[in-house]
């Protein structure tokens, strides 16, 4: 039956663990995309299957109480052609009475097969409720699943728009940490400080070399100093 078909199918669904899926799909997004239509579609299908079914139920109470009204009207029947017959028989028309016996007999046969009628419908009666029953829970149990599913995407696109907003607030800040111009200040006092140590570099070198020629011409002096007491001595 479609119904069943349908009932299983909404089972199925209504006992689904979205969170488990949605941690085993490689996309969660797309995935929650395509189970909301799909709890959609079956939604609508769930609708119509509910829909006749309860038609359905109630066709049947409405033959189940016109077999009912049926069962009273051949009764009604019975017992006026029974009053009859008692009246005819009691003037003396046996034959007459006999007649309207005979009609009792045939309302009292269609109201024992109008009672059989109203038997058969009852169990079909519970049946279809039963399943309109199951039906009506399992529909509103798939839509508070598509309501879940809809919040869970609405979260997951929110926080996925979030993650991007700060995926560009980030690169945003990655570029104009290399832009900054601070950076390049200190790239360049770094040049002017090694560009000052060679200065220096080269001032402390050319000092060493003016301190040698001072001392050599120190030595020099002394030497023409000693020359000249040696010569004083010879003097003498």
């Amino acid at each position: 039956m479609v119904q069943q078909s349908i009932l299983g199918r909404i089972s199925q669904l209504a006992r689904a663990n979205i969170h488990a899926m949605l941690d085993a799909a490689e996309d969660p997004q797309l995935m929650l995309d395509q189970m909301v239509r799909d709890y959609t579609d079956n939604i609508s299908q769930a609708e119509d299957a509910v829909a006749q079914v309860i038609g359905n139920l109630r066709l049947i109470e409405e033959d189940h109480r016109e077999a009912l009204e049926t069962v009273g009207e051949w009764e009604r029947k019975a017992v006026a052609a029974s009053r009859k017959a008692d009246e005819l028989r009691a003037a003396g028309d046996i034959t007459g009475a006999d007649r309207f016996d005979s009609l009792a007999k045939v309302a009292l046969q269609r109201q024992l097969d109008a009672e059989k009628q109203v038997r058969s419908f009852e169990p079909q009666i519970k049946a279809q409720g039963e399943v309109a029953d199951r039906l009506k829970d399992g529909l509103e149990s798939m839509r508070g699943k598509l309501a879940e599913l809809s919040a869970k995407r609405n979260e997951l696109v929110a926080r996925a728009k979030m993650a991007q907003a700060q995926t560009q607030v980030h690169d945003a800040m990655r570029s104009v940490d290399l832009l900054d111009p601070t950076s390049e200040l200190s790239r360049f006092e770094d040049k002017i400080r090694r560009e000052e140590a060679r200065v220096l570099g080269h001032q402390e070198l050319a000092a060493s070399t003016l301190d040698a020629q001072f001392e050599a011409l120190e030595d020099e002096t002394e030497a023409a100093e000693v020359e000249a007491r040696l010569a004083k001595l010879k003097q003498r």
